[in-house]
């Protein structure tokens, strides 16, 4: 190897789901520490695709770590097996670290991150669990608009984290050995309730927002007429059952702060106007 061939600690990293919540996050955030991420997406250079393997090669050709964000989730049936797949073909291709965005209390998410381990890369796990920014940039921005949030969730509380904050954490296990092997689960700073979500939605913007609880069934309905992936419906209810109903400190142990609080979040986002109908 001569002096100017970069090794696969100083090459760059592969950002999947580049353009999505948290991967958009995670690109800008190495951009401005010169490191020159590429964002793996179907509209990326090359094109990245979860669904076409034969895209994988080109996308992670000169990588050396990947973010690894699986999209629709790793609670979707074959996730983990294409999670599996992609690590051993990225490890194959050079890459040494991996880092993957996980899900709280997901026994899909849990068969990925074996998969990861099993595949010879140097790995950590980011499990988070719902982002603050599903109600600015996600599935529920439209109901936010028209004023009602009916989701199956009956009072059931969950510790809603913000996508700053796992990028943050994300970041860090990207750039810092000190990371390699560990399990960090993501919250933020309090429960809350969809009822607590639609009472800050509503403080935030001046306008009514209110929460109807429904059933899956009916939430199934819903996502037809809305014309989204009515598979949504069985993985929210897991979600949604009180398995995640806790608190945890992984942005603590990771940033040595406190995660950004709702209240925040939704004060900031509100004056961007995406809320405004």
């Amino acid at each position: 190897m001569t002096p100017d061939t970069p090794t696969a600690a100083t090459r760059p990293t592969l950002v999947t789901g580049g353009t999505g919540k948290t991967g958009r996050r995670v690109a800008e955030r190495l951009s401005l520490r010169g490191l020159r991420p590429r964002t793996g997406s179907r509209t990326g250079t090359p094109p990245f695709d979860w669904n076409a393997p034969a895209t994988w090669d080109a996308a992670l050709d000169g990588m050396g770590s990947v973010y690894l964000s699986y999209y629709p989730d790793l609670a979707f049936p074959g996730a983990a097996d294409t999670v599996g797949a992609f690590c051993r073909t990225a490890v194959a291709a050079g890459v040494r670290r991996i880092v993957l965005l996980s899900g709280i209390g997901e026994e899909g998410a849990r068969a990925a991150e074996d998969r990861l381990k099993a595949s010879g890369a140097e790995w950590t796990v980011v499990r988070s669990n719902w982002f603050d920014q599903n109600f600015s940039e996600c599935f529920f921005l439209p109901p936010v608009l028209a004023g009602e949030l009916a989701v199956p969730a009956a009072d059931t509380v969950a510790p809603f984290v913000d996508a700053d904050d796992v990028a943050d954490v994300a970041v860090a296990a990207l750039t810092d050995p000190a990371h390699t092997g560990r399990t960090y689960e993501l919250s933020g700073p309090r429960l809350l309730s969809f009822a607590d979500i639609a009472d800050e939605l509503s403080k935030a913007t001046g306008r009514t927002i209110t929460y109807r609880p429904v059933t899956v069934e009916e939430y199934r309905t819903i996502l037809k007429d809305a014309g989204q992936d009515q598979t949504y419906a069985d993985v929210f209810a897991v979600f949604l059952d009180g398995r995640n109903a806790h608190l945890v400190d992984g942005v603590r142990q990771v940033l040595h702060r406190e995660p950004r609080d709702f209240t925040d979040f939704a004060r900031e986002t509100a004056a961007t106007g995406v809320w405004t109908p």
